[in-house]
């Protein structure tokens, strides 16, 4: 999933950023760079504790839907592309049954029939 995220800094601090789609999500970091790297980190974290909760994990929302948000005025965004898959829960084997050109495009396309399915499927849940 592609989260949106701002960073904002004041001169003599660290870079600071917010995940504005995971409430209570954030990260910093000395330079641009470690704060997005951090990022990434914080938010595998919170999703596995939101996971161990039971908890829903929050889809991500365009750029756009924040950017009147007066919390993120003068900010920098961008996205961190997480794999959510590791906190959906266990797997579980089912049947599928699809045309035989589809199956074919989408062998062509990826290399992961379960995974592009999973992906298609979250997305249209969104």
């Amino acid at each position: 999933m592609k989260y949106p995220v701002v960073i904002h800094h004041e001169e003599g601090s660290a870079f600071g950023l917010t995940v504005p789609d995971i409430p209570g999500c954030f990260s910093t970091g000395d330079s641009f760079d470690e704060a997005f790297d951090n990022a990434q980190e914080a938010i595998k974290d919170h999703l596995a504790i939101l996971a161990e909760e039971g908890a829903s994990i929050p889809a991500a929302s365009p750029i756009a839907e924040h950017m009147d948000n007066q919390d993120f005025a003068d900010g920098v965004w961008g996205f961190v592309v997480i794999d959510i898959s590791p906190y959906l829960g266990k797997t579980e084997k089912i049947n599928v049954t699809l045309p035989t050109a589809m199956i074919h495009k989408i062998d062509a396309k990826y290399q992961n029939r379960s995974k592009f399915l999973a992906e298609a499927a979250l997305a249209a849940l969104a």
